[in-house]
């Protein structure tokens, strides 16, 4: 087909390119050599390390380390001007410019260069130019979580709190710029295991093995186009300095216990790493009532229902993996990773629930009758994930080449039953249970190519191909009560066999214009193609397909070396997912019925943003932005009240099925502002700020359309008390969601954090504190729709209380930390 046969031409271009710059590189013989050596005693510097870069480059070129005669060469250096820049630990860094390579002169031995000492002894190591909690990037904002007090002993939820545009309600669910519609990943990497229950993983994820979050609100074309709020990318701590090294961080607490080990191996041009962790959360009750009149027209009463009752559950979690990374000679990098995860939920709850019936006229009592339910269910599966990347650089600046595979299988299995008894519980008048095996496989390869044209024009074009399968199996036995047995239920069993390709091409170009700004245009097609099998759908929808374009355009300007402005838009996607999709019937709750629906349509949303970002040294950080979305096909949950539903041979009463719909249009118009504070040497205040309006136009429901200010507010301190003593404060404040049919509740929540650094920092203990005020946090939901309100209100289990013990070993070499994603320095060279 034309989109298999336009990625074939753009491997084969790739290719090419590769070959072309390998036969150029074999030219490539021209040596540097020279001394180092220390500016008081005149002896030789052993193992300062020399970095040679092109005039007016940014990253180096080549780079060799001294040997114990203080001596270095330089070899296979291309004709041309260079710059040498030559450091070592304790000395003042060196540059030497306008070194000149060409064929008539291809060899230069440099006269000796002398560095001098630092005028400060350190007794020990420092790293100098940290990095701050937030880093504000050309495409994206990072949160450096290995920085923050308050996320330790708590899980990757309560690390996505703390950062800006991202809120998560009590439960854990997630949203990016008041989108829930998120691609998430890990190292870079899609996973299997986001795609069954974002918020089980997420929350058994240990905050102390997440190394930094990566936030993308206007993805370029390079990135897939899924996920309408953009994409947030958890980087897992690894460590890429020389020798050994590693971590250890155990937690014991009120709700949540874990813990997690790392281990990094590194010698010359090879790396390994390994980790292990788990996290449980502790059995918790969590009581609720709900409250729901509705009305049934045509037989002219009113029902009135009401439940109360209490849900037990607990969750466990654990992940391990290994990985390595290795370069040959110098442009060629290699690196892979196995992750294996274990990922568990089990809850049991029971539920008193009365109704009456009554005449609409008149309100006489028509009828009533009392019952309790009982319900148990649990879920576990396992993720497995391998990767494979293969990196090439070029003696030209930004010239590389990437290939990425990625393969990722889960095989998933859920269990679930509930009973329901006249009161007093004496007499079993319904009852289900069922069994849901399945399994998920995703399969995916992406190649990467940039070309720099000119000094600031640069090219990018790529593409991706990925491949999921999923298959889904429901067993389901409804209880007969004459003859008092259980029988399959072909109504409520199902299968489904769910097919997803989806060929994507890119291609992206950056230049400046004139000297006022800099421009990154790109565009990307993607292909998709669904075959998708639903036993129980009252209609195939069969093999289908269909084409999106995203464009995507980037305006910024820096005013100066302190700040800058940028203007951006991207188009985005919400594929739905097979839960969404899988036609199944949960019937659980015989009053409130849940089920897929086959027929949603993708959502596509256009995102335009306006930011400002501006620092004060060493005094801190302004970031504002300001972004309008518009949703077409939107996608929310949409109840519908029936007062009889006939499904297979059972006849459900005065009964509220939940679906997902493509509900209309919905736009979003806001301003989200984070600002860093650094007081003085020990105080230091960060804030977030986001607002933003959202108008609905319900089209399922004429007249039902929603207007509602939205609003986050959370702040986070932090004080020095002494070098080895901080602490923290963070509270944050969530308004209440609205939706097509209703309000969410609102959510507020605030912690306490003191860590004592011990063993000259090697070790650490840290006490936290969520919520200490107050057990539960208080959830209202009110809904309501074409003849029936819900009020319900949860009382969720919050105040938590933990203690983490953190140590580190091994031993380390501590260069300046570089920017993220910068290339990493050459390998040494034999001097």
């Amino acid at each position: 087909m034309m989109y298999k046969a336009l990625f074939l031409l753009l491997f084969s271009f790739a290719a090419a390119r590769v070959n072309a710059q390998e036969n150029n590189e074999k030219n490539n013989d021209g040596t540097i050599t020279g001394k180092i050596t220390d500016s008081i005693t005149g002896k030789p510097i052993e193992y300062a390390t020399i970095s040679l870069f092109k005039t007016g480059d940014k990253k180096p070129v080549n780079g060799a380390v001294t040997n114990n005669e203080g001596r270095y060469k330089l070899t296979s250096v291309d004709t041309g001007k260079y710059k040498i820049v030559v450091e070592f630990l304790g000395y003042q860094p060196h540059t030497m410019a306008n070194v000149q390579i060409n064929k008539k002169k291809p060899s230069v031995d440099l006269p000796a260069i002398v560095l001098a000492k630092n005028a400060v002894t350190m007794q020990a190591v420092t790293v100098t130019s940290s990095k701050g909690l937030i880093e504000n990037k050309i495409d994206k904002m990072v949160f450096n979580a290995e920085k923050d007090l308050t996320s330790q002993g708590g899980v990757a939820t309560d690390i996505l709190k703390k950062v800006p545009q991202v809120s998560v309600d009590v439960d854990g669910n997630v949203e990016l710029a008041g989108s829930s519609s998120i691609k998430f990943l890990i190292n870079g990497k899609p996973s299997t295991a986001f795609g069954s229950n974002i918020t089980d993983v997420l929350q058994s994820i240990p905050a102390s093995q997440i190394k930094s979050i990566e936030v993308i609100t206007n993805p370029g074309a390079k990135y897939d186009a899924q996920g309408l709020g953009g994409i947030i990318n958890i980087i897992l701590k690894q460590s890429k300095v020389k020798g050994i090294n590693g971590n250890v961080s155990l937690t014991a607490g009120t709700l949540n216990e874990n813990g997690s080990f790392n281990f990094n191996a590194r010698k010359g041009d090879f790396g390994v790493n390994a980790f292990l962790s788990g996290n449980e959360r502790i059995v918790t009750a969590v009581p609720f009532s709900s409250h729901r009149l509705s009305t049934d027209t045509s037989a002219k009463t009113i029902a009135d229902l009401q439940q109360d009752g209490s849900a037990h559950f607990k969750r466990h979690g654990s992940e391990s993996g290994v990985g390595f990374d290795y370069t040959y000679k110098k442009k060629n990098n290699f690196s892979g990773s196995f992750r294996y995860g274990n990922f568990g939920y089990n809850g049991y709850g029971l539920t008193s629930q009365s109704q009456m019936i009554y005449a609409q006229n008149g309100g006489n009592l028509i009828s009533s009758f009392a019952s309790q339910n009982h319900s148990n269910s649990n879920s576990k599966f396992n993720n497995t994930d391998i990767s494979f990347n293969y990196k090439r650089t070029f003696n030209k600046e930004d010239q590389e080449l990437e290939i990425n595979t990625n393969l990722s299988t889960e095989p998933n299995t859920s269990n679930a039953a509930n009973y329901q008894y006249f009161q007093p519980v004496d007499s079993l008048f319904y009852g289900t249970y069922n069994s849901n095996p399945g399994k998920q496989k995703e399969r995916e390869i992406a190649v990467d190519y940039s070309q720099p044209i000119k000094e600031d024009i640069k090219l990018g074009v790529g593409g991706k191909i990925n491949h999921r399968d999923i298959i889904s199996n429901a067993t389901v036995f409804g209880y007969q009560t004459t003859p008092k047995i259980y029988q399959y239920d072909t109504a409520l069993s199902n299968n489904l066999n769910y097919k997803q390709d989806v060929y994507a091409l890119y291609g992206e170009l950056s230049f400046p214009v004139a000297k006022l700004f800099d421009t990154k245009i790109g565009g990307r097609y993607e292909r998709t193609e669904i075959d998708a099998f639903y036993s129980n759908a009252q209609q195939q929808v069969g093999k289908h397909g269909y084409n999106t374009f995203v464009p995507s355009i980037f305006f910024s300007k820096k005013l100066g070396d302190d700040q800058s402005i940028r203007l951006s838009y991207s188009k985005r996607i919400e594929r739905p997912d097979y839960f969404d999709l899988n036609p199944f019937i949960n019937t659980a709750d015989p009053k409130n019925i849940s089920a897929g629906n086959p027929y949603l349509q993708p959502e596509i949303g256009h995102r335009y943003e306006l930011s400002y970002n501006k620092n004060f040294a060493s005094a801190g950080s302004f970031m504002v932005s300001l972004f309008y979305r518009t949703n077409d096909h939107d996608i929310q949950p949409f109840i519908v009240y029936y007062p009889s539903l006939k499904v297979g041979d059972s006849l459900y009463t005065n009964v509220a099925v939940s679906t997902r719909q493509n509900i209309g249009t919905e736009n979003n118009m806001g301003l989200n502002a984070y600002v860093d504070l650094h007081m003085n040497e020990k105080l230091s205040i960060r804030s977030n700020l986001a607002f933003f309006e959202r108008h609905t136009v319900n089209v399922l429901n004429p007249g039902y359309n929603i207007n509602s200010f939205n609003y986050r507010i959370n702040m986070n301190a932090s004080y020095q008390f002494n070098k080895n003593l901080a602490g923290e404060f963070f509270g944050n404040f969530n308004s209440a969601r609205n939706e097509a049919q209703g309000k969410y509740p609102s959510f507020t929540n605030y912690s306490f954090a003191f860590r004592k650094q011990i063993w000259k920092k090697k070790g650490s203990i840290a006490f936290t504190a969520n919520n200490p005020l107050k057990q539960y946090v208080d959830q209202k939901t009110e809904l309501f729709g074409p003849n029936f309100t819900v009020n319900n209100v949860r009382h969720v289990p919050y105040r938590s209380f933990g203690i983490n013990f953190t140590w580190k070993f091994g031993r380390l070499e501590f260069k300046k930390e570089k920017e993220e994603n910068k290339e990493s320095a050459p390998a040494p060279s034999e001097g």
